[in-house]
């Protein structure tokens, strides 16, 4: 079956000033884009023609890079766009509010674990909050298109820290990125809807 680029979940200007409608032309428009159409092309006519999106990613890793890569990167994009919203971020609520608590003694300190990731990833990939297999809670970062479903953690939230997801609005400060996103923009109700999901929520 051929994917299709999902559609945002909110107006392209909907984020702004803090991530731009700019930014999306280029990041959702074009590089989401062209992931979908290059894993329709890698993937016609082969093995992974009728598989999900998930059991693509899961079969492709370690086997066959170009289809992996492809294949994760539309996963977590699409993950990224909902892991965000317009007037979001700041404290968090309900049961991810606990669970951040309990297993990381304050959301101050989630803070700074989350923001110690996204900086400190060399080069291109994201910062993750993951929900373990030993069912706590941890911040973890993956490079290029790295996902942790693939290793047994369930995504709960994720950054994009490629560069063409903050360069035209932040230029090369990514920690303030970082910042803006946890401050302005992080979706906590998503968040929470994923405590629950299954290992690969949300999209």
């Amino acid at each position: 079956m051929a994917f299709e680029l999902p559609a945002l979940p909110y107006p392209t200007d909907a984020l702004e000033p803090h991530m731009s409608a700019n930014t999306f032309s280029f990041h959702h428009a074009k590089h989401h884009k062209a992931y979908v159409d290059n894993l329709n092309k890698l993937i016609d006519g082969t093995e992974f023609a009728d598989k999900s999106l998930v059991e693509i990613v899961k079969a492709s890793e370690g086997t066959n890079p170009g289809v992996f890569n492809n294949a994760a990167q539309v996963w977590n994009h699409t993950f990224f766009w909902h892991s965000m919203k317009p007037n979001g971020g700041g404290q968090p609520t309900g049961a991810i509010a606990d669970k951040i608590n309990a297993d990381f003694g304050s959301f101050d300190a989630f803070v700074e674990a989350f923001k110690t990731a996204g900086a400190t990833q060399f080069g291109s990939g994201w910062a993750w909050l993951v929900l373990g297999q030993d069912g706590k809670l941890k911040v973890v970062k993956t490079g290029n298109a790295e996902t942790p479903f693939t290793k047994g953690d369930k995504p709960i939230l994720t950054l994009d820290v490629w560069e063409h997801a903050y360069y035209l609005d932040y230029q090369n400060l990514r920690p303030k990125f970082i910042e803006t996103y946890l401050t302005s923009l992080v979706n906590w109700d998503f968040a929470n809807s994923n405590l629950d999901a299954p290992l690969h929520p949300g999209v």
